[in-house]
């Protein structure tokens, strides 16, 4: 479904595309997910039982969303810009390897893969919010900076920004666009070498990362290294919700702010926190119908409401917007139902209904409590998870955050962490929000700049006053926010025995269970024994689950060698390209 928004009114050029083997009109700005999703088309790849699987993180790390594009597997879709008689196909269980072997051979030999090595002061990797104002407070103090993101465009999750096509009056953009493009513009002009669509998978040191785009790969040679590699959404397991159509609220937002794509006509909006009372609104404003707002959180009742207070104090700018927020969604008579959340997704190939209930304390759902909608679209968010691969390998302390049901690096107030030359900031090491992250990777910047020998412009000096009061006052705002959006902690009590708990491996809970019960006491033999965590997406969505299992049944908090042990790639790589170098 395709929407129209403020400041997004251009009509862009088109292009044909097929989609096995059925022409597809898709728009020049597209990726190939989001030509897909407007067109209909949920299921991208198949699984081994004849399921089949369709676009769920919408950035990158799932890996649900993988296509074979003119006969090459293993293309994430969502991170794909479509291209005029690009053939695409659903992507197999199980693709000829011989037959894309023997295909690719001649092609290889013929043209082998640019190498190229940059040497710089310091190395942002990441392109949101943190890593954007880290790279402008160490440029405009005079250092050499490269920033890498592996999205076409800078901006990160939060300021994502659409492709220039599609703006028809930047002025009328909202105010998250604008701040995003004004922050990147500050990055060009201070002389931030952006290194667009490059992705770091390995890192040897700190003074060494391996990275690849789709043009060649790159060593890259920092002094110092910066790490703004954001966060992901967490999953959380029940019945149906590996079903096309079944997406995360990030995933859909994606949809709308970047591609004008609504994910369904008929959506249901599930989780804890206010990135779904947005995304609910944004898909109003864009004309799809919401059925309902499903908030984990008990947000009406009167205990919220010094919380909430609190917020307003520390940022009234960001009540009023989500006050407007809910006002949308009351014109719309959108329900939005607290206490409660998904529980059951169903369809047949795709999602086509989906079920609510109230959850009680012990985070299970309450029996005669469940309300069924008709759906063809699922948007579920239940918080996030730091993308802390690069920290981890690189050998930075991490602890168990309970709040956050994950691990986040230990770093002082300007981010540096355990390892000499290395810094974290944004939710990459540990969620704090946009706004935080921002005033974070500012410090962080000017923290390198003197680390690495010089100081600062006498200008700058003001500038770090501000990012500490900022960075003061949007704590206490996130703060504030864990409070009033407290909810139970739901690991595994909405699967069923039946419920994949890795995504990838199609594991269920049943046989995780079972090894534990043989006594299997870490995830690493788990894994061995289940395949749980051996899929594209690398344990991301299900590894933090199994160590929490792991340590509940020990009676203990998770700790941080419980998790799979980070090792390069990072994210999947063709194997002749990790060869090539």
């Amino acid at each position: 479904m395709r929407i129209r928004s403020a400041g997004l009114e251009a009509a862009p050029a088109t292009v044909e595309i097929t989609f096995d083997g059925a022409p597809l009109e898709a728009r020049a700005t597209d990726t190939v997910a989001a030509a897909l999703v407007a067109a209909g088309e949920l299921a991208c790849r198949e699984t081994a039982d004849g399921g089949r699987r369709g676009l769920f993180c919408g950035m990158g790390v799932c890996q649900e969303c993988l296509v074979a594009v003119d006969g090459l597997p293993g293309q994430r879709a969502c991170m794909t810009p479509v291209r005029d008689g690009m053939v695409v196909e659903r992507q197999p269980a199980r693709p000829d390897l011989a037959a894309l072997a023997a295909r690719e051979a001649p092609a290889a030999a013929a043209a082998p893969r640019p190498a190229r090595e940059r040497v710089c002061d310091l190395l942002v990797v990441g392109g949101g919010p943190a890593g954007l104002a880290a790279a402008v407070a160490a440029a405009e103090a005079g250092l050499d900076v490269v920033l890498a993101d592996e999205r076409p465009k800078p901006g990160g999750q939060y300021y994502k920004q659409p492709p220039d096509a599609l703006v028809s009056d930047a002025a009328r953009l909202d105010a998250q666009y604008r701040s995003g493009r004004r922050l990147i513009a500050r990055a060009r002009a201070a002389g931030v070498e952006l290194l667009a669509g490059v992705q770091v998978w390995g890192a040897p040191r700190v003074d060494e990362l391996l990275a690849t785009a789709p043009d060649g790969d790159w060593t890259l040679r920092p002094r110092a290294l910066i790490a703004a590699t954001g966060a992901y959404e967490r999953g959380l397991p029940l019945p149906g919700w590996t079903l096309p159509g079944v997406m995360t609220t990030g995933a859909a937002q994606t949809l709308l702010r970047a591609y004008q794509v609504a994910p369904g006509t008929r959506v249901l909006v599930s989780g804890n926190g206010p990135l779904n009372m947005q995304v609910a609104a944004e898909l109003v404003r864009g004309g799809a119908e919401v059925v309902a707002l499903a908030e984990l959180a008990r947000l009406t009742d009167p205990r919220r409401a010094p919380a909430l207070a609190r917020m307003a104090a520390a940022a009234p700018d960001l009540i009023v917007q989500g006050a407007r927020y809910g006002a949308a969604l009351a014109r719309a008579r959108v329900p939005v139902l607290h206490g409660r959340a998904l529980v059951r997704a169903e369809g047949d190939g795709r999602v086509q209904r989906a079920t609510i209930a109230k959850i009680g304390a012990d985070g299970r759902a309450v029996p005669g409590t469940e309300r069924s909608f008709a759906v063809d679209a699922v948007c579920v968010g239940f918080g996030f998870l730091p993308s802390n691969e690069l920290a981890r390998s690189l050998g930075a302390t991490h602890r168990w955050d309970p709040r956050e049901s994950g691990f986040v690096v230990e770093r002082s107030a300007t981010g540096r962490t355990s390892v000499d030359g290395l810094w974290v900031v944004g939710d990459g090491g540990g969620i704090g929000g946009a706004r935080v992250a921002q005033a974070a990777g500012t410090l962080a910047g000017l923290d390198a700049v003197r680390a690495l020998g010089r100081e600062p412009r006498p200008r700058q000096a003001a500038q770090q006053r501000a990012a500490e009061r900022a960075h003061r006052r949007a704590a206490r705002f996130q703060e504030a926010l864990w409070s009033a959006y407290g909810a139970p902690a739901i690991v595994d009590q909405l699967a069923e025995p039946d419920t994949p708990i890795c995504r990838c491996e199609q594991v269920p809970l049943a046989a995780v269970e079972q090894a534990f019960d043989a006594g299997l006491g870490h995830i690493g033999a788990v894994k061995r024994v289940t395949r749980a965590g051996m899929g594209g997406c690398q344990g991301r969505y299900c590894g933090g689950l199994l160590a929490e299992l792991a340590a509940r049944r020990a009676g203990r908090a998770p700790e941080e060698h419980d998790l799979f042990a980070p090792s390069a790639p990072f994210k999947p790589q063709r194997i002749d390209d990790l060869l090539a170098d």
